[in-house]
């Protein structure tokens, strides 16, 4: 097997099992086993699992950056495609693996002094509030160029406790609360 496919495999392996166990609960052995490869076949892609972890979130992060950029645009122009952001929580709280958000999982297991993995994390959600502006701009006339900013960061805090909150309640009247709440913010 080729080079990046092994990698690729690892970043799959471990991003399916740190999503569903935790960062802490998943040892590099079970990622191993899972992967199906030797132990100095992914320390000759990895250095440590903190290595790992980083491919994990950039994983899951551009994968959940294209997605939701494909959904958004599949909306009509307007404020449909600034809602569809919640259409497109709820097709994801509804996947069966749905474990709410991956970036605060993790930020919640690591050391406050892990400044690697805390900055990918806000890296992350700032792409995300910029996308959140981005869609901001393309669909809504009547906003001035000085309200774009903090309407991303209302809307993102919007969805982001949707997210925590579906997942505790282990229902979506978060999301759809959400949702609500931006249409009353966007008007």
């Amino acid at each position: 097997m080729k080079h990046a496919e092994v990698k690729h495999r690892i970043i799959e392996t471990a991003s399916f099992l740190f999503y569903k166990n935790g960062y802490n609960s998943t040892g590099i052995n079970q990622i191993i086993a899972e992967a199906g490869i030797a132990k100095a076949t992914l320390y000759n892609h990895f250095k440590s699992k903190e290595a790992i972890c980083l491919a994990y979130l950039q994983y899951k992060n551009s994968h959940f950056l294209e997605n939701l950029k494909n959904f958004t645009r599949s909306k009509p122009k307007g404020k449909g495609q600034i809602l569809a952001l919640f259409d497109f929580l709820q097709l994801f709280y509804q996947d069966k693996d749905f474990n709410g958000c991956w970036c605060i999982k993790t930020v919640s297991e690591i050391p406050k002094e892990n400044e690697i993995i805390r900055n990918e994390i806000q890296s992350q959600k700032n792409d995300f509030i910029t996308r959140i502006a981005t869609l901001i701009t393309n669909n809504l006339e009547d906003i001035k160029s000085e309200e774009v900013n903090s309407l991303a960061r209302q809307i993102y805090l919007l969805y982001e406790s949707a997210v925590g909150e579906s997942h505790l309640h282990q229902e979506d009247w978060p999301i759809l609360e959400s949702k609500n709440l931006c249409k009353k913010i966007i008007v």
